[in-house]
């Protein structure tokens, strides 16, 4: 190796390691807004939206089924899965897997006043992965494509309610539901 390249590569190497060592925070999530994504809503209400996400996102990364389900209304519903339905689910992944992460890219926001009603729909593409505990592979675990998110604001903030089409029985011929969001 020539000198000069041995040099650039000894200080990358000891440049990148330190880098390395000293962020031990793995990014577990990620939510954003596309640039050409249309947007019909208020600033603060967007803003709200996206910290209901990273509020699920950080009781995802802390394996708090608890905080995850505070996230989803009462009324629930989604391809004939209830609450319950996916506190059992929340429940089996955080004991079936570690480093669950997701990814969520908005598309489109729409809120909603109808009387006292404020609602979102959140059209979006995303995924779920994890390690398993048991084989300790990287797996995936759920993703969707222009998925509508429902969501409805309450006194203490906004809940999922489910997505757009989601109160019908399961889709058929291979078409599985996404219950996660």
């Amino acid at each position: 190796m020539k000198p000069v390249v041995r040099s650039i590569a000894r200080a990358v190497h000891m440049l990148v390691i330190p880098l390395f060592l000293a962020s031990p925070t793995v990014v577990l999530a990620l939510t954003q807004i596309l640039p050409e994504a249309v947007i019909e809503a208020d600033q603060q209400s967007v803003h709200e939206l996206i910290g209901t996400f990273d509020r699920a996102e950080e009781a995802i990364r802390a394996h708090d089924v608890d905080a995850v389900m505070a996230l989803y209304a009462t009324n629930y519903r989604y391809h004939g899965l209830k609450r319950d339905d996916i506190r059992k689910i929340w429940t089996d992944l955080f004991a079936r897997y570690d480093l669950i992460a997701n990814i969520h890219t908005f598309s489109a926001i729409k809120v909603t006043k109808t009387g006292k009603d404020i609602t979102a729909e959140i059209t979006c593409t995303g995924a779920v992965w994890a390690n398993s505990k048991k084989t300790k592979e990287r797996i995936p675990i759920d993703s969707w494509h222009q998925e509508v998110h429902r969501l409805v604001k309450g006194k203490d903030g906004w809940r999922i309610v489910g997505n757009l089409g989601g109160d019908q029985a399961i889709r058929r011929f291979g078409t599985a539901p996404h219950p996660l969001f």
